[in-house]
């Protein structure tokens, strides 16, 4: 079977050019619009885009909605089958109008990669994503061990990422020069941080535990004045591995920043293993900090200041992604107007 049609990649290379360039899309989003359409590529044995038929759109969604996730085990989910079906209907849509294109696909033809009303309200439904509560974070903590090096850097990436709620993709971009500690403050700067949407983000570490902070200020001053590093060196650093009596061991750590932040995650998930407690990732942190200021900032400025500190543009989209409010409380509030 064909694994592949030339006509199709040259086309691909320009839509794929065009959503980078000239839709400023960030990588990951080109990569999986490239996934999702190379799905449908092969779902009709890699035939031309020219050849398109209704019928291939519509074989490919029954296609999709009986297909299993090789990770999960599981059928896929609505929300992975809208993205996949959007890939497609973004780059029919776009062919509608390019030359060679557009005298065999018209426009609407792209509409045949809609889904069903009822699978898109499943889609868009949000679920309830765990998080640990300050208690059990603390916990975590504190079963972390302090013995080596890497040890000391890992309880520092635990506590920063706990007084200030930063992505994880950031952090691990995180260069000295960030990092204020006479002021307690970091600024992610987009121009060298990988911040979400590119945004530059000034956040001054948040004052719920000075076990936190003692960490973190251990670590600066380790990086500093020991390990000689300077002010372009990473904060939370990778391991260094060399070839050491023909064993690979680890003998430091590098001075360049991590290329993702899939080390950072395995870190905090395995010390909240340790603790004996879910494997929560880095970013169930800030659903736990809003859930805190939500009480510790209780005016409107505080909480709007608190939403900044985050990188939220406005304390309706914390409150809307972290403050989601439970069917049972809901019923609660509604029964008991006085108390709420």
């Amino acid at each position: 079977m064909r694994k592949f049609n030339e006509e199709n990649e040259r086309i691909k290379r320009r839509y794929l050019q065009y959503l980078k360039a000239a839709k400023r899309k960030d990588s990951s989003t080109v990569l999986k619009a490239a996934e999702g359409i190379l799905r449908f590529e092969s779902s009709t044995g890699f035939a031309s885009f020219k050849r398109f038929r209704i019928e291939q759109a519509v074989k490919f969604q029954e296609r999709l909605n009986e297909e299993v996730s090789k990770t999960t085990g599981q059928p896929l989910s609505k929300s992975s089958i809208r993205s996949i079906l959007a890939a497609n209907k973004d780059l029919f849509f776009w062919l509608a109008g390019e030359s060679g294109y557009k005298s065999r696909i018209r426009h609407s033809d792209a509409d045949y990669f809609n889904m069903d009303a009822k699978g898109a309200r499943v889609a868009g439904t949000s679920r309830e994503t765990p998080y640990p509560s300050m208690e059990m974070a603390r916990h975590a903590f504190s079963y972390m061990p302090e013995v080596t090096d890497i040890d000391r850097r890992n309880k520092a990436l635990f506590a920063f990422l706990m007084l200030t709620g930063a992505r994880d993709g950031a952090v691990a971009s995180l260069r000295l020069n960030h990092i204020n500690m006479f002021d307690k403050c970091v600024y992610q700067d987009a121009r060298e941080v990988k911040t979400k949407a590119s945004k530059s983000i000034t956040t001054y570490f948040l004052p719920i535990d000075t076990d936190y902070l003692t960490c973190l200020k251990a670590w600066v001053v380790y990086l500093k004045e020991v390990a000689l590093f300077g002010p372009d060196d990473p904060l939370i650093p990778p391991l260094k591995i060399e070839p050491v009596e023909g064993e690979f061991q680890v003998v430091g750590f590098e001075r360049h920043i991590y290329k993702n932040a899939n080390a950072i995650r395995a870190v905090i998930k395995e010390a909240f293993r340790r603790a004996d407690l879910p494997p929560f990732t880095p970013h169930a942190f800030r659903k736990s900090l809003v859930k805190w200021a939500d009480t510790a900032y209780p005016t409107r400025e505080a909480f709007k200041a608190f939403s900044q500190n985050i990188g939220h543009s406005s304390e309706v989209t914390t409150i809307s992604a972290y403050c989601p409010v439970s069917i049972e409380r809901q019923g609660e509030l509604i029964k008991s107007p006085r108390k709420a």
